[in-house]
């Protein structure tokens, strides 16, 4: 396969990559003796055994396999990945918060992470890293819309829980600038006195979310671990689902109808999968009993034909560090997903359902040049993805690529 050479723009010289392999995003093979040839930040063409356009740059990553860089659906930059990010929040001043949020995505990219969706800041933070040199390209929700005393009320979303104050709250973050409305719908972990289990918002309070957000062009996505959270985002039309881990007070119980619903209406359902093991840090003993289980629920997903992606979580603990979602493959091969469908639910079907299919998620002609390197084969070796050889964000290559520093 080879391509016309394209001629060096006004913008200055193209850059040629040239590796052993390609995975383009979207295909089930690797593309043998790939050349990428990239104008400023725009990729212009992708060949097999072409020639170099006369008078660019080449770049010869030897044997190593080119992907699209990686798209995490939901991530946290305000949260430091240590053991109390809750606590380390709380004790930064806005000023120090996005220090230690400029960290936090310096080291996703450093580990191949090109495109972020951060699901929930503290007081709109993240807004102001977007299209900063030397991060990934970022989609905010600012903080999440939640109850009073609600899960993660302290990043500050909290809605008066009723139909004029949900449109209110979507509101001011459709004046602020956001690119998703993020909803809690459920309690979570992460904040005391709040349950899994239990919805936070009744179904009118979702729906009437919902319709002002898309009023104003904006994508719905909601934390939902419990049943009847999950069972209200489906029912008032939000556009994704975060977790969707079908929480009860004791155990987990997915109804096959809402399952099969999920389905057909093609909600988005963003798995929560990529871990980095750590000796001696284990799931509680409540999150550990329920985990087949809900594994056993994410293949039955897949089976009925869910939308799904993966988003990490990065951030919420040490065993997601801002670069974890390498790792998503790793868990979704438990659920029966091979090694090209999980890389496409990190690449292109994850920048699909956040908006940015258009430009991101695949090495094709016109789209953005976010392109990671890693030696070895990633489709028969998934530990390849953590042998990084280069990244590429925009067409810029990123120093210290594969030396992810701490994001605290």
């Amino acid at each position: 396969m080879k391509t016309p050479t394209p001629t060096v723009t006004e913008l200055g010289r193209l850059t040629a990559l040239r590796a052993a392999w390609l995975f383009d995003g979207t295909g089930s093979a690797l593309i043998p003796d790939p050349l990428v040839v990239i104008d400023g930040g725009t990729i212009v063409a992708v060949g097999s055994g072409a020639p170099a356009p006369d008078g660019a740059d080449v770049v010869d990553l030897g044997g190593a396999a080119l992907l699209p860089g990686l798209v995490d659906t939901h991530v946290h930059l305000a949260f430091d990945a240590s053991a109390d990010p809750i606590g380390a929040l709380a004790a930064r001043s806005d000023e120090e918060a996005l220090a230690a949020m400029v960290r936090a995505g310096q080291a996703a990219l450093a580990g191949g992470v090109t495109t972020v969706r951060d699901l929930g800041d503290r007081d709109y933070l993240s807004l102001g890293l977007r299209g900063q040199p030397g991060l990934p390209t970022i989609l905010a929700a600012g903080p999440p819309v939640t109850t009073p005393a609600g899960h993660c009320h302290y990043l500050g979303g909290c809605a008066e829980p009723t139909e004029a104050g949900m449109r209110a709250a979507v509101w001011e973050h459709v004046e602020r600038g956001v690119d998703v409305i993020k909803i809690m719908a459920s309690g979570g972990t992460l904040t005391p006195g709040t349950f899994q289990h239990l919805a936070q918002f009744t179904p009118e309070l979702l729906r009437a979310a919902v319709d002002e957000a898309h009023r104003h062009g904006l994508q719905v996505t909601a934390h939902a671990h419990a049943v009847q959270a999950i069972a209200d985002g489906v029912a008032a039309g939000a556009d994704g689902l975060e977790h969707v881990s079908f929480w009860t007070e004791d155990s987990v119980d997915a109804p096959a109808e809402l399952i099969q619903l999920i389905a057909d209406r093609q909600t988005i359902v963003g798995l929560t999968v990529g871990m980095v093991p750590i000796p001696g840090l284990e799931p509680p003993p409540v999150v550990r009993a329920r985990l087949p289980l809900i594994v056993a629920n994410m293949r039955r997903l897949h089976d009925a034909g869910a939308l799904m992606v993966a988003g990490s979580d990065a951030g919420i603990g040490p065993i997601k560090p801002h670069d974890v979602v390498r790792r998503a493959p790793d868990q979704l091969r438990e659920i029966g997903i091979g090694q090209a469908e999980a890389l496409r639910m990190i690449t292109s079907r994850a920048a699909e359902v956040i908006g940015l299919g258009h430009r991101k998620g695949r090495i094709a002609p016109g789209f953005d040049a976010d392109i990671l390197a890693v030696d070895g084969n990633p489709l028969a070796d998934p530990a390849a993805l953590h042998r990084i050889r280069a990244v590429y964000a925009r067409g810029t290559a990123v120093p210290d690529a594969g030396m992810a520093p701490p994001a605290a």
